[in-house]
């Protein structure tokens, strides 16, 4: 049974003319899942995080390359913010409506109130290939920048490119 939301996504990208590599695998929560069952896949791999601050006032979707790690502290710093730290469950299903483990550049679909902003690891925007969860963890979809720069157009988001403070 396909998944809606996964449908209405396939409909946005063919409407764009947004062709991606395709790949199935078990349900992927992190990173270091992808790790153990040393998928081959094109493109580059992306550690997406869904945050907010101290306030629960700004929400921001974080593309950085999945082998590093981010310094919130130094991140909340930098951005002017109080305290980064990972938004709830719940905060994941009221603003990207989605389920844990299905975070990525492409759950911006779902934040039609533009209430999530992008930040996007300067690292990454230099890769020309990337691995996004097509709001299903099952999948990992391979969509080149232009094609996402397309679709963030589409969904009226900007990502904002930052250099990542890491541990």
């Amino acid at each position: 049974m396909s998944n809606p939301q996964v449908l209405q996504l396939e409909n946005v990208l063919t409407k764009l003319n947004i062709e991606a590599l395709q790949y199935e695998h078990p349900p992927l929560h992190t990173c270091d899942e992808a790790d153990k069952l040393q998928l081959e896949r094109a493109g580059t791999r992306i550690k997406n995080l869904f945050l907010r601050d101290n306030y629960g006032r700004r929400h921001v979707l974080l593309l950085l390359r999945a082998q590093l790690k981010v310094d919130l502290k130094a991140l909340s710093q930098q951005q002017g913010l109080s305290r980064l730290g990972f938004a709830s469950n719940d905060r994941l299903a009221k603003y990207l409506n989605i389920k844990p483990g299905c975070v990525s550049a492409l759950a911006l679909l779902n934040d039609t109130e533009h209430q999530v902003e992008l930040w996007v690891d300067r690292g990454l925007w230099c890769a020309q290939q990337w691995q996004c969860h097509p709001l299903d963890n099952s999948k990992t979809w391979v969509l080149s920048k232009p094609q996402l720069q397309t679709f963030w157009q589409y969904t009226g988001h900007t990502p904002e490119v930052i250099e990542i403070p890491c541990l």
